[in-house]
């Protein structure tokens, strides 16, 4: 049997499938963030710092050295970009399924050294999503009266027009997000495999991806209203909860393990149920 480094990658497919989910399979996925939060709550929490301290810094230079609508483009581009933070928290979750003491170290080596090629060429392409966004944000508000005397109806068109432009950066970068991360560190995939199968299963779990996004947006806003120190816990949910979605809604069978690392091999206990009706067991 050939190793899998010798794989013929040309024979690889394209895109990896995905199970269909219910709408309410979200819920399921925070349920075991949770699990996974309670089992490394030291790790956890430390990360969840790390980030909620980004998270506030950069606001606030936003706040105080910018302009206020553009710290809300930031905190709306966070909730888009989170994959990127919650690289580490991926780790921390393969660990804890295959028996492992869930050290940072690993984490960080499986998070920015072993996949970092891959990592960066997606992280640059939604760099450059979120700076359009940003721009566009900054150039809706040219269209604002300034007068000081807007109307209700001058409101209702500014913020209308620009929750538009928005949603429309959010749709694409949610949907490129959402599983290409998790699936970079789980198989030896290249940036735009792991992309096309993202939107690929958020096109075909619209229901479920809804349900995530709600969540994943109000559990931020709480965590922001409580001068971001609800996102010490917050972010290590959303990070665990969106790696056992991967795991829930992507066949990634056909595609090699790493060959060194946290995922270069099974995990382990009895597979991953779905627990809903018409939705398939998840197999390593």
């Amino acid at each position: 049997m050939a190793k899998e480094s010798e794989l013929n990658r040309d024979a690889l497919p394209f895109v990896a499938p995905c199970r269909k989910l219910s709408p309410w399979a979200p819920l399921r996925w925070v349920r075991r963030g949770i699990g996974d939060l309670m089992e490394a709550p030291q790790q956890s929490m430390a990360y969840g710092l790390a980030v909620a301290l980004m998270i506030g810094i950069v606001c606030l230079l936003a706040w105080f050295r910018g302009s206020q609508w553009f710290m809300f483009s930031m905190l709306g581009g966070f909730v888009f970009l989170a994959p990127l933070t919650c690289i580490g928290l991926y780790a921390i979750s393969a660990q804890l399924e295959r028996g492992q003491a869930p050290l940072m170290t690993r984490s960080m080596r499986a998070a920015f050294n072993r996949h970092f090629g891959n990592e960066m060429i997606f992280a640059l392409a939604l760099l450059v999503i979120f700076l359009v966004w940003a721009r566009a944000a900054v150039m809706v508000s040219v269209f604002f009266p300034t007068d000081g005397n807007a109307t209700l109806g001058d409101w209702i068109a500014y913020l209308g027009f620009g929750s538009a432009i928005g949603a429309v950066f959010a749709a694409v970068t949610f949907s490129a997000s959402a599983f290409s991360l998790p699936m970079i560190m789980h198989r030896d995939v290249d940036s735009i495999t792991a992309i096309v199968t993202s939107v690929n299963a958020v096109l075909r779990n619209k229901g479920a991806m809804i349900v995530w996004l709600t969540t994943v947006v109000v559990s931020l806003l709480i965590g922001v209203a409580t001068a971001f120190v609800g996102l010490i816990v917050i972010v290590p949910v959303i990070g665990y909860a969106a790696w056992h979605g991967y795991l829930e809604t992507i066949d990634a069978e056909a595609f090699p393990r790493h060959e060194a690392g946290i995922t270069s091999v099974p995990r382990n206990g009895t597979p991953i149920q779905a627990e809903e009706p018409g939705e398939n067991s998840v197999q390593d």
